[in-house]
């Protein structure tokens, strides 16, 4: 039988409260009611939104071990054990502080403009194969989802992969300094999250707060092909790394990308991983992937883990969902493919995604459709980098564009008129003319920021599949 990952003890000690309730154990920890588990030790925490002390009850009686709370009432102390608090947010990270301090595990931080959640993914599969490894779920890399991850991480952890991300200066460094990495990796940066900086040299040095927390004599990994290079190393170099590990194209990069073979469906890698020659196959296509894959062996090299091991276990890699992810549709008339990048966007991601669009080649008389929403948080610069989009999309020889919001009818109204499929002011109202459109052979990709809701477009486009889906085809009218 496993050891508990916490204690009332060990909670105790971490946040410095007050127990009330008897004796327990908890086997993980949550913020949110909906998903939490039987066993979890439930944190209520103070939100922008919403208050967790209002769900407290309801944890404890879905099966909390225990709630750590800074307002208890009689009706939560009659559901179940409290730890009593000052700051519920304090107290989560002290509790993370406290299982990264127990832990002997090699920690790695990811940061980076794109990139960060599929690279942390990939570290979690090839690391998992060598060892315990615990890895941050989803994308909780913010001030409540990096002292979760760290929270729930088991002490007997050999690898930990901590995401970390930002929209505003200063967010990283508190974070980096929580985690303490061993490793610390920028997959890249690129203007993003402009509507909060007056220059890409300024996100350059948010993302380089993540050597604020680096370990002593620690290693840090850096894109060498990045125009922002030299400015992240001699952040690097100021924080007191012990090694820098570049990775990219450039003769000089240490993970080098020697030769590549893209595929709709996958790319073969020869690359030299400082200075050990590696051949593998990656499942996941797109150049941007073969890119992150250096970064991933860098790490894995730094950890001093195995190589040969790792370069294998990249055949296994999955896209994350709405990050890559494809799915085949069955109509009764034939199938299409739908490309699920509805996660997230930002203009290097966009083009990275439009790029593999492009290497995609349809069945029979199909076309490939890119389904795009806007991209948020650009601000002056909005308008010019939706505009920018139109050449990607004609190098990717897409057939029919489909856009909606605000900022991409300026894209919309860019592109010729033989691939303008439809435009709408929001996501929901594109619906109809999508999914009326779509024909046997078809490669649809769907993508744009969170903020944009392209998801639905998904789960759309998915049900065409279905009886319901087929009806509206039938009863479609012209294009």
């Amino acid at each position: 039988m496993s050891a508990p990952l916490w204690t009332r003890e060990d909670v105790i000690a971490a946040t410095a409260g007050k127990a009330e309730g008897g004796a327990w154990t908890a086997s993980g920890v949550s913020i949110d009611s909906r998903t939490l588990e039987p066993g979890d030790l439930f944190v209520a925490i103070i939100g922008e939104n919403s208050d967790g002390h209002k769900y407290v009850e309801g944890a404890l009686k879905k099966g909390a071990a225990a709630a750590i709370v800074s307002a208890p009432d009689d009706a939560m102390r009659a559901a179940g054990p409290l730890v009593i608090v000052e700051d519920t947010l304090k107290a989560l990270e002290t509790l993370g502080r406290a299982a990264r301090h127990r832990a002997r595990a090699k920690i790695v931080a990811v940061t980076g403009s794109v990139g960060k959640t599929g690279t942390k993914e990939a570290l979690r599969l090839i690391l998992s194969e060598q060892g315990a490894t615990h890895a941050s779920a989803a994308s909780y890399n913010n001030m409540w989802g990096v002292p979760l991850s760290l929270a729930r991480m088991p002490a007997d952890t050999r690898f930990g992969i901590f995401e970390v991300g930002m929209n505003h200066p200063g967010e990283i460094t508190p974070l980096s300094k929580l985690v303490e990495p061993f490793v610390a990796l920028i997959t890249t940066v690129e203007a993003v999250h402009m509507e909060f900086f007056d220059s890409v040299e300024q996100i350059a040095d948010a993302k380089g707060e993540i050597f604020d927390g680096l370990q002593k004599g620690g290693v840090a990994i850096l894109n060498r092909d990045n125009p922002h290079y030299a400015r992240l190393r001699a952040k690097a170099e100021a924080s007191g790394a012990g090694q820098i590990i570049t990775f990219g194209e450039h003769r000089q990069a240490d993970a080098r990308l020697d030769k590549v073979a893209l595929k709709e469906d996958c790319s073969c890698v020869s690359a030299t991983i400082c200075g050990q020659p590696v051949t593998y196959k990656l499942s996941v296509p797109g150049r941007h992937i073969v890119m992150n894959s250096l970064a991933v062996l860098a790490v894995v090299y730094a950890l001093d883990a195995d190589l040969a091991m790792a370069a294998l276990a990249m055949a296994n890699l999955k896209a994350p969902k709405g990050r890559g992810e494809r799915h085949r549709v069955e109509m009764p008339t034939g199938a299409f493919t739908v490309i699920d990048e509805s996660y997230n966007a930002n203009p290097a991601s966009m083009r990275a995604a439009l790029e593999t669009l492009g290497q995609v080649k349809p069945a029979g008389k199909g076309r490939r459709i890119a389904v795009i929403g806007d991209m948020l948080e650009l601000g002056e610069t909005s308008i010019e980098m939706h505009r920018g989009l139109a050449e990607p999309i004609r190098a990717a020889s897409v057939d029919l564009v489909f856009a909606s919001g605000p900022h991409m009818r300026e894209l919309y109204k860019a592109l010729p008129a033989s691939v303008q499929g439809a435009y709408a002011e929001s996501s929901a109202d594109l619906g109809d003319a999508l999914g009326a459109a779509i024909e046997p052979g078809d490669v649809v990709m769907v993508k744009g920021s969170l903020g944009s809701r392209m998801g639905p477009l998904v789960e759309l486009l998915r049900g065409l599949g279905d009886d319901e889906g087929e009806s509206i085809r039938r009863n479609r009218g012209g294009n």
